[in-house]
């Protein structure tokens, strides 16, 4: 068929097998490992992956050396972490698209649903538009976790969507995963802080995924932000409705956004030659 499937991976043994059962229809399978300690290599070569290492250095980086060092078989790539699966419908869409030459567009959104304690977690987290379906000379990535596209042409919106696991791997290395990403964030918030402004034309007019990023820029500088992104999440968007799974989720989310201000204060009291704490 006419997509190539790329894969990230960092001892992903438990997640991959079902990752790769759901994009077995594809012919060109590519896995970007950072280094894997279990089984997560044998897997691919059980399964037929191509198979790249490479020392992960943020995502943005990471995805960026793919995009132009990797050699695709396809014109079209799409994108899975290994915690998430194909479905038939979003597959039957991206095969559309790419078999349709007269399309100019060069990548599109997608959205997930997010799957939590056997629930999926519709309100709480929403599926939203992740870059996840591109030619891959068309496009790059900056930051070092949650990375923005930088794309070089039209884009759209695909219908359909993939399926998340997100806590596949139980509560425990969802913390510390978030751990190392609420570092990555609180040095990207000092960067923002220094270099990048509200743009209050884009919080205003801008299409759905530059406002989302500008509302983000926004956030950074809000006081008491872990309490207003609860109250955002739980009750404005409805998160109550999602139940016990949505509570949980929501209450993580807060934790994760005061983990990432703590770290900002801890890296301006470094700026100021303090001690941490």
């Amino acid at each position: 068929m006419s997509v190539s499937i790329f894969i990230q991976t960092l001892n992903e043994e438990k997640n991959l097998p079902g990752c790769l059962d759901s994009v077995a229809w594809a012919d060109d399978i590519v896995v970007l490992d950072s280094f894997s300690t279990d089984r997560t290599e044998d897997i691919c070569r059980e399964y037929g992956c191509r198979f790249y290492q490479r020392r992960y250095d943020g995502r943005g980086a990471h995805q960026t050396w793919a995009m132009s060092n990797i050699p695709w078989k396809h014109r079209w790539v799409f994108y899975l972490d290994a915690d998430e699966r194909m479905t038939v419908p979003l597959q039957r869409e991206i095969w559309s698209i790419a078999d349709d030459r007269a399309d100019d567009r060069v990548a599109f959104y997608c959205g997930r649903r997010n799957y939590f304690m056997g629930k999926w977690i519709r309100r709480s987290m929403p599926p939203g538009h992740i870059m996840r379906f591109f030619q891959p000379p068309k496009i790059r990535f900056e930051r070092l976790a949650n990375p923005v596209p930088i794309i070089e042409g039209p884009t759209g919106y695909l219908k359909n969507h993939f399926v998340h696991y997100n806590f596949s791997k139980g509560i425990g290395e969802w913390f510390e995963r978030h751990n190392r990403y609420s570092t990555y964030e609180a040095i990207e918030t000092m960067n923002a802080l220094r270099d990048h402004p509200v743009r209050w034309t884009k919080l205003l007019f801008a299409g759905a995924v530059n406002r989302r990023r500008e509302l983000k820029n926004l956030g950074m500088r809000l006081p008491m932000m872990p309490f207003l992104k609860f109250f955002y999440m739980y009750l404005m968007s409805l998160g109550f409705l999602d139940g016990r799974p949505g509570l949980t989720y929501c209450t993580l989310q807060a934790i994760y956004e005061y983990q990432i201000r703590l770290k900002v204060r801890e890296m301006k009291r470094a700026k100021e030659g303090l001690p941490p704490g």
